[in-house]
């Protein structure tokens, strides 16, 4: 059976970097300072597979996905090379590491040259890049002339029944001998009992053809058959509601049209149609909140920061390990705001850890060097980092001493400006600039007028900072509500001094706007529920953090939605755990670029405002939406048992509302038995939204199951101001917030007016 090769759809065809992953070579796997063993590696001939030879042999769980790395550095990059290699320029030069997505340890190589490590860097990173890059309509050609592949055993580039019929389960669907039969009857037009050249062709167009687009496409398409730029423009206005011109319409054309006579013609055909759907044009997701595009330049309160708790934590908040890696991986998400619980550690190096637990512990010196590396990769605008200070004066003056020689530049150890400020700056005015959380030992203007204080002082350890954490064992003997803290240390918080929190009033009266309160989960739950307008006016002037409960040892995570209803910027999550709360998290900062800074609602920020999420009342938040929603079907739904060749899904989906309470909703589709590949519903659903802009929007596709609980098989989520109306097309996400190629959801949205 023919199959094209995939080099030539990434569009590498010949290249040098390509052909040396496809040769492969000898690497050094290094575990620990005594494990070292030689491993041949190669890229595998669908270029989307890494494989690993050892004994003299190619074993499968050896093996790995390009589409399971999350990144490739190049050097003494992770935690294990650093720790097992030595640091000399002819050792680093060789080393290089994979980093995965989700908590698969990393992979930590060593080439026999630099130029072989460099080598096996960047066709990695050329070949992964160009799999981004390929369009999901390519996508879903590729894997299924992958799967028709593997279907033909005997490799002689012909497909039997028998083999017909393993590739249709191959591909998620479940179909009847006699469907089966009929179908291969009807594209063996040469009757020689197999499939060949364009008879495969034809089966795979039989197979990929999209009814539900055909009907769309027909009603539009009237200048011979195709849909003229007229045509489109009518489409684009009437059914996907969008305010474009004649213009727009020839874009599309030309970005679309796959027939050069038709795209001459300014027509646009059915393939062209399907290609313009499947990008991010036909998405749910606005492309034009895709890059930045909410003002900066308000105050710092003003806005929702991507937040991450206890970030040094891979696992569990007991046992589990401690790593830079997890500040790499929060930061890389877009998290602007990382905890650093910071404790005297050996040889006068403070060190990182959940203190008094079995976690393990890292220098942090070393989480300031990876922050310093890694803050501003993803982001450009400002990071803050919270420190839980429980060490000594010594070790805070080397925790100082870390943050202003390794952060440089970047940290910010003045206010902006010459004047004592008011009130804070903007993420614009704070692009680049890292900012530190904690316990200070005298006001702000002191910075301005110079005010000496003592090297070292005591302040109240009821400011939250330094309080234990709910749930944190006490250590014996410990009476004293003071601590200890280093003016090198105190010095370096600016605009987030840690205070306790008593009530509205006196935080009101007494509180500057650069001292923050953090509450425990249960606290800030009570009062975004009893107190929802009195907690939104606290945010309009100050900063709050809120973090999860200490009986959460399991890493879990509590609801964000209802704070950042009331105005909390910082709502601190546990970025290592993948769950619907998460999902919620990365929804909220999906739009603006993924720049960790979302921008409130005016009503969350004008002073005047009586916005009460638990009781609605009318107000500027009050934009009620009727949204009509058709679920329509399903392409290419991944299968859930892959080591069961007979297992195919029996898919339904779910569509949940999360904001105010009155808009908190859930729907959902009967489910269809056995076809993970083309399932169709068209089910229709309406829901009413009261405050839009709160609410967000999440897509749920689970496996259908009798006995026990659904499976997941992919979700999306996306705040309800950035869908599109219309005919769009929902990606789909693992529980990790990674792609899956080709797997989506076509439905159709309608927002109106209630």
């Amino acid at each position: 059976m023919e199959v094209n090769g995939n080099s030539g759809r990434f569009g590498l065809q010949g290249d040098p970097d390509l052909q040396f992953l496809l040769r492969g070579g000898d690497l050094v796997k290094v575990k620990s300072n005594k494990w070292r063993k030689t491993r041949f590696f190669r890229l595998s001939e669908d270029c989307k597979t890494v494989w690993q030879q050892t004994s003299k042999k190619f074993k499968k769980d050896s093996s790995f996905s390009l589409e399971d790395i999350d990144s490739v550095r190049y050097g003494r990059q992770t935690e294990g090379m650093q720790k097992y290699t030595d640091s000399d320029s002819s050792v680093e030069d060789r080393c290089f590491s994979i980093v995965f997505k989700g908590r698969r340890s990393n992979l930590d190589l060593m080439a026999s040259s630099k130029e072989e490590a460099q080598r096996w860097v960047s066709g990695l990173e050329k070949v992964i890049n160009s799999m981004d890059n390929l369009n999901r309509q390519q996508n879903s050609e590729h894997w299924i002339y992958n799967c028709m592949r593997k279907a033909d055993k005997n490799a002689d580039n012909k497909m039997s029944l028998k083999e017909l019929k393993h590739f249709l389960r191959h591909i998620n669907i479940v179909v009847d001998d006699d469907y089966a039969e009929t179908l291969f009857k009807k594209c063996d037009t040469s009757n020689s009992g197999t499939l060949e050249g364009s008879e495969i062709k034809n089966f795979y167009n039989l197979l990929t053809h999209r009814q539900e687009v055909d009907v769309i496409y027909g009603k539009y398409a009237h200048t011979n058959g195709q849909m003229s730029s007229s045509d489109l423009l009518n489409f684009l206005q009437n059914e996907q509601r969008e305010p474009v011109t004649l213009d727009y319409a020839h874009q599309l054309i030309d970005k679309f049209e796959v027939d050069e006579k038709a795209k001459l013609n300014k027509h646009m055909s059915k393939d062209g149609f399907l290609m313009y759907l499947n990008h991010e044009e036909g998405s749910i997701f606005n492309p034009a909140h895709k890059a930045v595009y909410q003002d900066m330049r308000q105050p710092l309160n003003h806005y929702f920061i991507s937040s991450s708790h206890n970030t040094y934590l891979m696992e569990d908040q007991l046992k589990g390990p401690s790593s830079k890696e997890a500040y790499i991986k929060a930061l890389t998400k877009g998290c602007r705001c990382v905890e650093l619980d910071c404790w005297d550690g050996e040889n006068e190096e403070p060190v990182i850890y959940h203190g008094h637990t079995l976690t393990s512990k890292v220098l942090f010196k070393d989480v300031i060097k990876a922050i310093k590396e890694y803050a501003f990769k993803t982001s450009q605008y400002p990071v803050i980092l919270s420190l839980e200070n429980h060490c000594t004066i010594v070790q805070q003056k080397i925790m100082a001493h870390h943050l202003t020689s390794i952060l440089g530049s970047a940290l910010l150890t003045q206010p902006l400006g010459h004047n004592m400020p008011t009130a804070f700056p903007g993420p614009e005015e704070l692009k680049g600039r890292i900012l530190i959380k904690g316990k200070r030992l005298n006001k702000l203007d002191a910075a301005f007028n110079n005010n000496a204080t003592e090297d070292v002082d005591s302040v109240s350890e009821e400011d939250e900072a330094a309080e234990l954490k709910e749930g944190e064992p006490k250590p014996k003997g410990k009476t004293s509500n003071k601590i200890k803290l280093a003016k090198e240390l105190s010095d370096l918080v600016i605009y987030c001094k840690s205070v306790h929190f008593s009530n509205f009033e006196q935080s009101r009266d007494n509180q500057a706007f650069y001292e923050m309160a953090s509450f425990k989960e249960a606290k800030a739950m009570n009062l975004a529920e009893s107190s929802a307008t009195g907690f939104i006016h606290h945010n309009m002037d100050k900063l709050s953090r809120i973090y999860p409960a200490g009986s959460r040892t399991n890493s879990s995570n509590y609801n964000p939605v209802p704070l950042w209803n009331a105005g909390c910027q910082i709502v601190a999550l546990n970025f290592q755990t993948p769950c619907k709360e998460m999902d919620l998290n990365q929804a909220r900062f999906l739009p603006n670029g993924k720049c960790g800074y979302i921008l409130k609602p005016e009503f969350l920020r004008d002073p005047g405002s009586q916005f009460d999420p638990v009781k609605l009342t009318v107000g500027p938040w009050l934009k009620k939406k009727t949204l009509h929603m058709m679920i329509i079907s399903a392409q290419q739904l991944p299968k859930l048992n892959k080591d069961n060749k007979r297992s195919i899904v029996d898919p339904l989906v779910r569509v949940e509302i999360y904001g105010v309470p009155d808009d908190n909703a859930s729907k959902q589709t009967h489910h269809i038995e056995d076809n993970g590949f083309n399932p169709m519903w068209n089910t229709k659903f309406q829901f009413t939204v009261h405050v839009p802009d709160l609410a967000l929007v999440r897509f749920v596709v689970e496996d259908h199951d009798v006995a026990k609980q659904n499976d997941l098989v992919g979700l999306y989520t996306v705040p309800f101001t950035s869908m599109q109306n219309g005919y769009r097309h929902v990606p789909l996400l693992t529980k990790r917030g990674s792609l899956i190629p080709s797997a989506g959801l076509f439905v159709h949205i309608m927002i109106i007016d209630a």
